[in-house]
C-alpha cells in the first residue's frame, strides 16, 4: 500500500515582497511626518532595508512597510530584524532578512513537533529547505497540517504536494 505523502513549506512570494516594499518607498515619500528624516525602505537580495533619522521614525517606517505586506498577503514572520544600528549623521537603520525556506535548526523543531503529535504511522524527513510527511493514513496528514496550523514556528508554512 502506498504511502500519503505531502510537504511543508516556508516560501516567500517574492513578487508581492517587491510591490510591497514600492508601495512603502512611495508612501514614505509623500508624507508630511517623514519630510526631511532621509527615511528609504529598499530591496537588497533577500534583505529589506530600512534608514531613517531616529528611532522613532524607523518605528513608523517599519509600520509602513509591515502594512503593505500584510496587504499583499505576505506574513509578517518571513521578516528576521537585525538590531537597529546608528548611522551616519545621527541616523538609524535596520535590515530584515527575508526568511525562505526552512533552515535546519526549524525542520529539526518542525520534526520534533510531528513526533511528539504520537499520531500512529506518521513519519517526517528533512528534505533541503522542506519537510516530507507521510503516513499511512490520509486522515493522519489532516491531523498533522491542523496541529502545524496552530503552532508558532516563528515562520509561515504551506502545505504542497499532496499525494494519496
Amino acid at each position: 500500500m502506498a504511502m500519503a505523502t505531502f510537504d511543508v513549506v516556508s516560501e516567500v512570494d517574492d513578487q508581492e515582497v517587491r510591490n510591497a516594499v514600492d508601495q512603502a518607498s512611495r508612501e514614505v515619500a509623500q508624507r508630511y511626518d517623514f519630510k526631511g528624516t532621509e527615511s528609504s525602505v529598499t530591496l537588497g537580495d533577500g534583505v529589506i532595508d530600512l534608514a531613517s533619522s531616529s528611532e522613532d521614525r524607523l518605528g513608523a517606517l517599519r509600520q509602513v512597510l509591515e502594512e503593505k505586506l500584510v496587504k499583499r498577503k505576505v506574513s509578517l514572520k518571513v521578516l528576521d530584524y537585525g538590531n537597529i544600528e546608528p548611522a551616519s549623521g545621527g541616523s538609524v537603520r535596520q535590515s530584515a532578512t527575508l526568511q525562505n525556506g526552512i533552515s535546519s535548526e526549524k525542520a529539526r523543531d518542525l520534526n520534533k513537533f510531528i513526533k511528539a503529535l504520537g499520531i500512529k504511522g506518521v513519519q517526517s524527513s528533512t528534505q533541503g529547505d522542506q519537510l516530507r510527511v507521510q503516513a499511512k493514513k490520509r486522515d493522519a496528514l489532516q491531523t498533522v497540517i491542523a496541529e502545524l496550523k496552530k503552532g508558532d514556528f516563528g515562520l509561515p508554512l504551506q502545505f504542497s504536494n499532496f499525494r494519496d
